[in-house]
């Protein structure tokens, strides 16, 4: 069958579907072109696609041959999932495989923006340090501090275990409550999100994007919020509103942010760039060879499954799909 993957994946992997099946793939780290996906999609009986690619009706309606979307990633708002669904076709992702590479990396920006090492490093490279000073370019100390976790998922539960390391202590909402005995293994509690932005030194995001966590953190949140608090972003971009925290940190209302994630990603909003207070890095959550490697043979799994017909082992749709089963193009259709 044929097969597009739009970007560029281990070889190890690619060659496990080229054992099988004809593959088109997109060989360069740039995005694909939406014309060139449109172009392509036609005769496609599986699309392995990555958060770049906008996977609307457009896409499915110029695809008639799609049996299978395997998504190298683990959010899918980028696909149109109820759209998908009404037509028979399962979706899939890769579940729990980043899980502690994003605890590392929103750690690690935790600790950038409390010591202020980017503007340190900077500063540096700019040949702008010239000697020590008690008072010179004083940070904020993280052990001892409170960390406010805004959805208890994998990823927060990872963050909670690396902050335990610091002594930090850890409240946390979340739209569903953990288990009491979770809860005292890994030394956090239950808070009402008001509370939790009241109280936080530093407020980590974790929550899936959707219609009830697009702008989560917006102008009242921020404001409610201590003027000496950080807000960490590995999440989704669009579930703080860039522009009002732009305005949050122009105006000291916060003391710092370091994000992963933007709302209109690659896209900043304006001024976001120039202010010294805020870490800004290119989506970095899930990189690292090991974990890049696991999405990567993750979705090629999800992909051969749905190409033979069976149930995608991380299906997103399956169990909405029409008679619970994905729909399969007769040979007619597929070879025609």
């Amino acid at each position: 069958m044929k097969v597009l993957v739009t970007a560029r994946l281990p070889e190890e992997v690619l060659n496990r579907i080229a054992r099988d099946h004809q593959v088109h793939i997109h060989t360069q780290d740039v995005p694909l072109e939406r014309e060139k996906l449109l172009e392509l999609i036609g005769d496609v009986n599986g699309l392995l696609c990555t958060i770049t690619d906008r996977i609307d009706r457009e896409v499915l309606d110029l695809g008639p041959r799609l049996r299978v979307i395997a998504n190298n990633g683990v959010g899918f708002d980028h696909i149109d999932v109820k759209e998908a669904t009404r037509r028979g076709i399962p979706v899939s992702n890769t579940p729990g495989v980043l899980t502690d590479a994003t605890a590392d990396l929103a750690f690690a920006l935790i600790l950038a923006s409390a010591r202020r090492v980017v503007e340190g490093d900077r500063l540096v490279r700019n040949g702008e340090f010239k000697f020590w000073a008690p008072l010179n370019f004083l940070g904020m100390e993280v052990s001892g501090k409170t960390l406010g976790i805004i959805g208890m998922g994998r990823i927060g539960q990872a963050v909670a275990k690396r902050a335990a390391g610091f002594d930090m202590k850890v409240i946390y909402w979340s739209r569903t409550r953990l288990d009491p005995a979770l809860e005292h293994m890994l030394r956090v509690s239950f808070s009402s999100f008001d509370d939790l932005l009241r109280e936080s030194d530093f407020v980590s995001l974790h929550v899936p994007l959707s219609s009830e966590t697009r702008h989560l953190i917006g102008p009242g949140e921020l404001s409610t919020m201590k003027t000496s608090a950080f807000l960490v972003n590995t999440a989704r971009g669009p579930v703080v509103d860039e522009k009002a925290l732009v305005a949050a940190l122009r105006s000291g209302m916060i003391r710092s942010a370091a994000l992963d994630v933007y709302e209109n990603e690659p896209e900043l909003s304006d001024g976001l760039a120039d202010l010294p207070n805020a870490v800004l890095l290119p989506h970095l959550g899930s990189a690292t060879i090991e974990t890049r490697t696991r999405m990567a043979n993750m979705a090629c799994e999800n992909l051969l499954a749905g190409l033979a017909g069976e149930r995608p082992p991380n299906c997103v749709n399956c169990d909405l799909l029409p008679q619970a089963e994905p729909h399969i193009p007769s040979l007619n259709q597929i070879d025609s």
